[in-house]
This record gives C-alpha cells, structure tokens and sequence, in this order.
C-alpha cells in the first residue's frame, strides 16, 4: 500500500498552515475513495510539543490511517548550483513518501539541487516549489508538479502571482528562490537565476 507523507512547519510550539496540510490529506483520501481522513491537528496535540525552535514535524501515513510520527529540529540551507534536468513522464499529484525517482533524477545530475523540466515547463525542484523574479514581482510556475501548501497560500495572500515559465523565457528572470511548507518566502533569501548551471543556450541540460 502506498505511503504518504506531509512534513509541517512548527516553530515556537505553533503548527503552521495546518489547514492546507489538512485539505491536501483529506483530497488524498478521498481521490483514492476513503470517506473519511486523518486529523493533523490532533495528531499535533498528541505529540505535547514543548520546545521553542524551528522544527519539522513528520507525518508518514498510509489509507489505512497507520500513521508514523517524528518532529524534528529543523534548519534552513543555502544550495550552492542547480541543474535544469528533464524528465516529461514524471508525475507527483500526490505526497507519496515514496522518493526513488526524485533521487535518481538527482543522482544523475552535477549539480547540489535539480530543476524538473517538464514538456518544456519548468516544475519544481527535488523538494519544492519555486519562485521567479521579474521587474520586482515573483511569480511561481503555473506547471507545477506538486501544488504546496506554502504555494497556494502565497498565491490567497497575492504575494505572487502564477505564470507559465519555459525554457524560452527562463532567463528573462533575475533570481529565484525556493519554497515549501518550512521554506518560507523571502526576499533575502534568493539565488541569482546564473546559479542554474545548465541555462538554455549555455549548455545542454539533463534529459532523463
């Protein structure tokens, strides 16, 4: 039976964007026709989290509602390259825990950190979401492969707006960034879009 996972961020003893998570958890269950999910929230409480810090709580479950539990000190790191690498058969509309293709596409590259390219489109990275600046304003691709909560709430707070981004016009943008559920938005925190090692009309990039 397949494993899904949602990693949520807590810092300071709050959980973060727990109702996206919970959304996301319930559209799992029901897309595989299970009437009814699991509850984060008093997954949560159960766990009686008592430290200050930023930490990562992992939640592995499966349909049956087996659910595995560990909350974890978590820091953010800086990535030195990226490498555009493509893989058009690639799916991952749901969280599975499962990662063996994620891992073999970065396996394969020579660089820290992978961008999936997708029918021309860039997607995301190995572990996130990302966002592209232009003229000052970011955008996130409209081809994503995993639709993050910290995407769409960056999306409901119009702090960004969807675009779709290409091979063609990828370097039309001057940074990036990277987001998920512990990444948070922020404009301190950026890569120059030169940081992709294997742009368009520098190099040939990774077909996988």
């Amino acid at each position: 039976m397949s494993l899904f996972i949602e990693s949520i961020k807590v810092e300071d003893q709050k959980v973060y964007l727990l109702d996206l998570h919970q959304k996301r958890v319930d559209q799992t269950f029901a897309h595989f026709g299970k009437d009814s999910s699991i509850d984060l929230s008093k997954i949560f409480k159960s766990l009686n989290h008592d430290e200050d810090g930023l930490y990562k709580l992992r939640i592995t479950y499966d349909l049956d509602k087996r659910i595995r539990t560990q909350i974890i000190p978590y820091a953010i790191s800086k990535l030195e390259d990226f490498q555009l690498v493509e893989n058009n058969n690639f799916d991952y509309s749901f969280k599975f825990e499962d990662r063996k293709e994620l891992d073999k596409m970065k396996a394969k590259a020579r660089a820290e950190e992978i961008i999936i390219v997708k029918n021309n489109h860039i997607t995301d990275t190995s572990f996130s979401n990302l966002l592209f600046l232009k003229n000052k304003q970011w955008y996130t691709p409209s081809t994503y492969l995993l639709n993050g909560v910290q995407r769409q709430h960056l999306l409901k707070q119009k702090k960004v707006k969807e675009l779709e981004i290409t091979l063609q016009n990828i370097k039309e943008f001057s940074h990036f960034q990277i987001i998920n559920a512990l990444n948070d938005f922020d404009d301190m925190f950026t890569y120059p879009i030169q940081r992709i090692v294997n742009l368009p009309g520098e190099e040939e990039y990774l077909d996988l």
